[in-house]
């Protein structure tokens, strides 16, 4: 069975020139994915994940943060561009665990 987690954010702005957005995830959310991260680990600690946010679904990887102890879960401009999302907007989000990502059963 995949992992799968809903909850609400709100989207921030990088404050460098690339201009990435991400939403920090919950405590709550970011200890239940680092129960399985061992297993689900890829290069940088990072997590495969589909994202669903306002209908629009798109396929990524959530990044650990040390400095909020958390996952960063990154939100392209195209995404943001059809789901009519800005920097401060609360966002409600579906995400779930790439199969390859979960740990065995």
């Amino acid at each position: 069975m995949t992992p799968s987690y809903a909850f609400q954010a709100e989207l921030w702005l990088y404050q460098g020139e690339a201009g990435w957005h991400f939403l920090t995830l919950p405590a709550e959310v970011a200890d239940q994915i680092a129960e399985i991260s061992p297993a689900a680990r890829k290069a940088f600690g990072s997590v495969k994940v589909t994202a669903e946010v306002k209908g629009h679904v798109w396929q990524t990887s959530l990044f650990p943060d040390s400095k909020s102890a958390s996952y960063l879960l990154p939100v392209k401009k195209a995404v943001r561009d059809k789901a009519h999302l800005s920097a401060g907007d609360s966002v409600q989000v579906q995400l779930d665990i790439e199969p390859d990502s979960s740990p065995p059963s």
